[in-house]
């Protein structure tokens, strides 16, 4: 009489704690300097976004100054620049760019008696773009979704 194999199955899954799994990815002294949330749509759009690598850099950059929905992030083109690895003014072409696909909006600032100051960002555009393009991407996940359940079914149970 052949014996039955036993398969060990998975516990469930559990809630994972985003900030501890993060921990063990990068370690605890890196994540203690701080870390950013973006959404994943925004790396899976890029290109139907029509934004470049330096671009999605920039829009990263801005998005790690951007912890507040009701302040826009204003870090100095100098600040970008630096941590690019690029000049201000490619900073400035870039971001002119992002400004002309109405992703971005740069709002001039002054301050009393001193001048100009660094611009603030208002991603709005961004946003809207990422709303306008999400329900196109969870169609796909869906679709993806029931083909994973559906091939799993045996041939006569499975949806045409």
């Amino acid at each position: 009489m052949p014996t039955a194999s036993i398969v060990q199955l998975a516990a469930a899954t559990k809630k994972v704690d985003t900030r501890k799994a993060s921990e063990k990815k990068y370690g605890k002294p890196v994540m203690d300097l701080g870390f950013c949330i973006v959404p994943s749509l925004l790396m899976w759009a890029q290109a139907r976004l029509g934004i470049n690598t330096v671009q999605f850099n920039i829009i990263m950059q801005l998005a790690d100054f951007w912890w507040d929905p009701e302040r826009k992030p204003y870090p100095a083109k100098k600040l970008l620049a630096d941590r690019i690895g690029m000049s201000e003014r490619q900073i400035q072409r870039q971001i002119a760019e992002l400004e002309e696909a109405g992703l971005v909006t740069r709002i001039g600032r002054t301050r009393p008696g001193r001048g100009k100051t660094s611009n603030e960002y208002d991603l709005g555009g961004l946003v809207t773009r990422l709303k306008e393009l999400e329900p196109e991407f969870t169609a796909v996940q869906e679709e993806n979704r029931e083909r994973r359940k559906n091939v799993a079914l045996p041939k006569h149970r499975r949806k045409a």
